[in-house]
């Protein structure tokens, strides 16, 4: 099998980051102009009939942004509101505003949001317009907050709140925005938004915390409860950080023979060939795309995001905080 990552230059101060800061600041000018054009009123700004979070990221890569999304949809609900999620549906074919269905094909809109309608029987749309998007899932499905899945770069959909994610274990690399590093934008933008949730340990004392907790493995093709049947594994994963699930597989107990794949990878029979007899374990992200390969002695590991107790009063009140927002802007129109 291929590995396939994000540069390791990103990570570190190296001469093919340094030969790339004019690109770097050419990316970051254009980025600031266009965010300028949106703050300013040059660009109109979407504001959907809806409380609005944005939970996205500043660098490239995974952080673990998902699971949140999911577990602040769940949060939603347990307050009473209507919550849908709306996202790109990066990966998918799909072009234009599509609802997503549990059933889906991952190829067609997107394995996180396949993932997302399965683990919270909840509206999802995806659209790289997510300002369209965002209007769809509340006129399609009365949802009084929108989600956003990603989308802090997104400036043309208007938000009550901002929430961005940090990988503890990757941090913002060699602190260069793209192509010179991983950064979307500069790590200043934190200073802006309204909360930051750090998967693993803080560096800010000012920063939330999560963990992403394995809750049990699940046989691919059944989708029963059950554990690989041995503890000698070949770990799979088309993730933004696949030496995440590999370090959880080994806190686990199990002997792990890592695959790297690019994130959203779209999995084929043959990315599975010559493994041999050891079981396959893979993310429950990769596994609504590896279905339909009928592998056998296959299994995908469960995790939930988990904020600590100050983290998820915090990230409840945001969600209170979108929704009064929200009601202070339509007592506004």
């Amino acid at each position: 099998m291929l590995s396939r990552r994000a540069p390791a230059f990103w990570q570190r101060d190296s001469m093919a980051s340094r030969c790339l800061l004019p690109l770097s600041a050419l990316y970051r000018s254009i980025a600031r102009q266009r965010k300028a054009a949106y703050k300013t009123g040059r660009r109109p700004v979407i504001w959907p009939d809806a409380g609005v979070v944005v939970i996205g990221n500043i660098t490239v890569g995974g952080t673990g942004k998902t699971p949140l999304v999911v577990w602040a949809a769940r949060a939603a609900l347990e307050m009473d509101l209507r919550p849908g999620v709306i996202l790109r549906g990066y990966g998918g074919r799909f072009r234009g505003i599509k609802a997503v269905q549990p059933s889906d094909d991952p190829d067609e809109v997107g394995d996180e949001a396949v993932l997302i309608a399965q683990q919270t029987g909840l509206p999802v749309v995806v659209g790289a317009d997510r300002a369209a998007a965002a209007e769809a899932i509340v006129a399609e499905h009365g949802v009084n907050l929108v989600i956003s899945d990603d989308g802090l770069q997104h400036y043309r959909l208007g938000r009550d709140i901002e929430i961005a994610v940090i990988d503890a274990a990757r941090g913002f690399g060699n602190g260069r925005c793209l192509p010179a590093g991983p950064l979307r934008e500069p790590v200043s933008r934190l200073a802006e938004v309204d909360a930051v949730m750090v998967n693993g340990e803080p560096a800010n004392d000012s920063y939330g915390r999560f963990s992403l907790e394995p809750e049990e493995f699940r046989e691919l093709t059944t989708d029963r409860p059950m554990e690989p049947v041995s503890r000698k594994v070949h770990a799979v994963a088309g993730i933004g950080h696949p030496q995440r699930f590999f370090n959880t597989l080994k806190a686990m107990g199990y002997e792990v023979v890592p695959h790297s794949l690019g994130d959203h990878h779209a999995f084929v029979a043959k990315d599975f060939a010559g493994l041999g007899d050891r079981p396959v374990v893979m993310t429950e992200k990769d596994a609504v795309k590896c279905r339909h390969l009928d592998l056998k002695n296959a299994y995908y590991l469960r995790v939930t995001a988990r904020p600590d107790a100050g983290s998820e009063a915090a990230m409840r009140e945001c969600l209170a905080a979108a929704m009064r927002r929200y009601q202070a802007r339509k007592g506004r129109q």
